[in-house]
């Protein structure tokens, strides 16, 4: 079976100040929810932003939906209090800004079992500084010991553009190196990876353009900045019929008596090896999971 078989496709921010996103988050079909503690939150909204969110996830009541906060940096004045108020509730994770270092991941999952998070609370980070650009490999590898809880990256993209001054132009040119290896290093030690999010509330073409572009590149799904984007991030990331019925036939074909020892097989015209079957059984996993959610 697949490492993870949980939906991720549409991950929608929610600003933590706003008791009535927080509400209404509840009933948007999105696969998970970040209710956000740190950039959509104003300073002066910051102790609210926490009461209300930890409040929140204690009441419950939000269905399938990963349900992640996203703290303030360990480093910033409100970061350790956020964790203080939000772990014991118990969110299925913890996004952590600005990771840049395996020592970073060692340092937040130390301070989220220390604040009393269940274990099954997984850790997230933000990949969004230059610095993390070029220790995407070692960040990812934290994830071989299960202390450090980690189980997704999200790219920060916006944060990425103003640290290193490159341009988020149509086709994100400027983005595909940092964007692919990132994708490499997380795949390397099978942790989820979710792509930054588009500007445009909009430009709905261009929106669905960079969801195209994230599923081709590997992305398991796309963080969104407003629900109008959770229907088309849903569409583009999940399996559509015909490769789930691919999938199901290539399955079906390594599954016969007479296939049994082979490596390779021809069907319907195409040349097919094992390692086909595998992807298959992932690809008929989370087209299931997705079924099951609607």
């Amino acid at each position: 079976m697949p490492h993870s078989v949980r939906p991720r496709r549409s991950v929608l921010y929610m600003p933590g100040s706003n008791a009535r996103a927080l509400e209404k988050a509840r009933s948007l079909p999105a696969d998970a929810l970040i209710l956000d503690l740190e950039d959509a939150v104003a300073p002066d909204a910051k102790g609210l932003a926490r009461q209300q969110v930890a409040d929140a996830v204690r009441a419950g009541g939000f269905g399938p939906r990963e349900v992640v906060v996203r703290i303030n940096g360990l480093d910033t004045a409100w970061g350790e209090e956020d964790l203080r108020a939000v772990a014991p509730t118990g969110p299925d994770a913890v996004l952590i800004p600005k990771v840049s270092s395996p020592a970073h991941v060692a340092r937040a999952a130390a301070a989220l079992a220390k604040a009393g998070a269940p274990d099954t609370t997984r850790l997230w980070v933000m990949m969004e500084t230059p610095l993390a650009m070029l220790t995407a490999l070692p960040i990812a590898a934290a994830a071989g010991d299960p202390a450090n809880r980690l189980a997704c990256f999200v790219m920060g993209t916006n944060d990425l553009a103003k640290e290193t001054r490159a341009r988020l132009v149509p086709g994100r040119q400027p983005f595909l190196p940092w964007l692919q290896s990132c994708l490499a290093a997380a795949r390397a030690y099978g942790v989820d990876i979710i792509d930054g999010v588009f500007n445009g509330l909009t430009d709905d073409s261009g929106f669905r353009d960079e969801c195209e572009q994230g599923r081709d590149l590997g992305f398991d799904g796309k963080t969104l900045i407003h629900p109008s984007q959770i229907a088309a991030a849903n569409a583009v990331f999940a399996p559509t019929v015909a490769e789930v019925e691919w999938a199901r036939a290539v399955i079906a074909a390594f599954a016969l008596p007479e296939n049994r020892d082979k490596g390779a097989l021809q069907l319907d015209g195409k040349m097919v090896e094992r390692l086909h079957a595998d992807i298959g059984r992932r690809t008929v996993a989370i087209a299931e999971a997705i079924a099951a959610r609607e």
